[in-house]
């Protein structure tokens, strides 16, 4: 066991952020059999919050589009797709399928995201928030980044499709230069609101 943390400086391991979810890449195919030796491999994207539950998904998906099952088949391989570049903010477009009380529906949404996982976490929390529907019910059909502003749809997106987009810092506290200037009590308030 490790030792506990002696002194103030010996800081434990920082918590890791609560998980959402990820981008798997899943291949599997039909176990081979002597009547068919070599069948066809299929690659499917699928948005899960861990490995076990994206295989899960992909028999899912391949029992209603193909004649297979998790019994008659076999998974690859499983990949996790990670960000390219996740310090520039992106607008997504989402296109999915997802049943309602009512009925099934299609629908595209958009959202503006440093990752595309960011952005699927976003779509899952909004669809339970405005349409009460379970991740269960939702069915993404493709994902992508909107090319141009001139593309965008939704007015959420839009508005910060502009040329010279400024954000107001209305409530700045100033804080001192070192930590030697730093007071507990001062003789006059604070300003904290700049022109």
């Amino acid at each position: 066991l490790p030792a506990p943390p002696t002194n103030s400086l010996d800081r434990p391991e920082p918590v890791e952020t609560m998980p959402g979810f990820k981008l798997y890449q899943v291949i599997g195919r039909k176990a081979p059999t002597p009547a068919e030796p070599e069948p066809p491999v299929y690659r499917m994207k699928l948005f899960a919050p861990n490995e076990v539950l994206a295989r899960s998904r992909f028999w899912y998906y391949m029992h209603q589009y193909r004649k297979m099952k998790k019994t008659t088949g076999e998974v690859l391989d499983v990949n996790e797709i990670r960000e390219k570049n996740s310090r520039i903010v992106k607008n997504y477009y989402v296109m999915l399928r997802y049943n309602s009380r009512s009925g099934t529906h299609n629908m595209y949404r958009e959202y503006r995201d440093v990752k595309l996982t960011g952005a699927v976490d976003q779509l899952y929390a909004e669809m339970a928030g405005r349409h009460r529907a379970r991740p269960r019910s939702i069915q993404i059909i493709r994902t992508g980044v909107v090319g141009s502003a001139a593309d965008l749809k939704r007015p959420a997106t839009i508005q910060f499709a502009k040329e010279n987009l400024k954000f107001p810092l209305p409530h700045r506290i100033m804080r001192p230069s070192e930590k030697k200037f730093k007071v507990t009590f001062a003789a006059s308030r604070p300003s904290t609101h700049f022109q």
